[in-house]
């Protein structure tokens, strides 16, 4: 079956799934377990927690920010404890990046804290809501570029 979408609709789409998007992202910021640590940061340690051990030009990259912001975001991490610079193997003018064993325990506990809030929300929800949730979680990922 072909189905037509009018421009209209195809604006409506865009604009219900911006709004929904930026709401369940707001919600889920709203589950942090501890508000000392900025997104900036939680989003370096989460991308530390999932690629292991970086440079700090290599987080950078893969935050999308510039070096000299990533130095400053490193170093307050240093100051909580939570990330630790180690001399680069091969490199004498390089470090390396990496959680400790607090960094580690925040970041799961934040991912803990966000997932248990949102399979609340799923177990309101009956089988073929969650089937379509699947299948769209799986779209969107897509449409991020985050493809595994």
């Amino acid at each position: 079956m072909l189905t037509i979408v009018s421009e209209e609709s195809e604006r409506a789409l865009t604009s219900r799934l911006r709004l929904a998007v930026v709401r369940l992202n707001r919600r889920l910021r709203a589950q942090r377990t501890n508000s000392l640590v900025t997104l900036t940061q939680i989003s370096a340690l989460s991308c530390l927690h999932k690629c292991g051990p970086l440079s700090p030009g290599e987080l950078a990259a893969k935050e999308g920010v510039q070096p000299p912001s990533m130095t400053r975001v490193i170093g307050a991490l240093e100051e909580l404890g939570l990330v630790s610079r180690k001399p680069h193997p091969s490199d004498g003018r390089q470090a390396i990046v990496a959680l400790t064993e607090a960094g580690l325990g925040y970041v799961e506990a934040d991912i803990s804290a966000r997932e248990a809030w949102l399979d609340r929300q799923l177990a309101q929800l009956d089988d073929q809501e969650r089937a379509i949730l699947a299948q769209a979680a799986e779209i969107i990922d897509r449409m991020a570029g985050n493809q595994n």
